[in-house]
């Protein structure tokens, strides 16, 4: 990394790059994202109610089930992705761990990511369907918080742009974490941004009765 581009990120920025192996003015290659896609998984999550495809048109009130109507608003169609250094629009299921992402206006977040930079004056992304927050996210200037600013998977960018790297795909983001132990839809607040883990990026709390 440059020391332009290292300036102006903090140093738990830094660290984060670093443990993700990841350039952040050039993004993974290639070849890199293909390895890790090979080690680890494609940007996919499960449904709740997981069924084969013939059964879904048989049964089509499946589809009504609110679980999975709220389950279908917060899936990605694609990304913009720093690959070779070059900004490139893929299929959001080709995001790996350590892509360097840009979030705009109207974006869903393909996958959790940690926020390196804002780009616009705020950034406010709303999580409600995922963590039950009540009110946007705001993230001004991430680089002078001390904590990492997290989104997760099918949260949408409301306002204002940034730059992000992601740091869990497909079945290891917080969405695919709450359909496994039956929390999702979120009914009460199951995470707020005081309670999230510094390791491991998700804390569910149990302030209210998840059903």
């Amino acid at each position: 990394m440059s020391k332009s581009a290292t300036q102006q990120l903090s140093e738990a920025q830094q660290a984060l790059l670093k443990e993700l192996n990841v350039n952040f003015k050039t993004g993974l290659t290639n070849d890199e994202a293909s390895k890790r896609r090979e080690q680890e998984t494609f940007n996919r999550i499960d449904p709740p109610i997981k069924c084969p495809g013939w059964v879904c048109c048989l049964l089509p009130c499946i589809k009504s089930i609110p679980s999975m109507k709220a389950f279908r608003q917060l899936q990605p169609e694609d990304a913009e992705i720093r690959r070779n250094g070059k900004w490139t629009r893929y299929d959001a299921s080709s995001v790996v761990r350590g892509d360097v992402l840009r979030l705009e206006e109207g974006d869903v977040v393909p996958a959790d990511v940690v926020v390196l930079k804002v780009t616009s004056h705020d950034l406010l992304v709303d999580v409600h369907g995922i963590t039950g927050e009540e009110k946007p996210r705001v993230i001004v200037s991430p680089q002078e918080d001390p904590d990492l600013a997290k989104l997760y998977y099918g949260g949408l960018v409301l306002q204002g742009s940034c730059i992000a790297v992601a740091t869990a795909i497909g079945p290891n983001t917080l969405l695919a974490t709450c359909i496994r132990e039956g929390k999702f839809p979120p009914t009460g607040v199951l995470l707020e941004p005081q309670d999230e883990d510094a390791e491991q990026g998700i804390s569910l709390i149990s302030r209210t009765t998840i059903s």
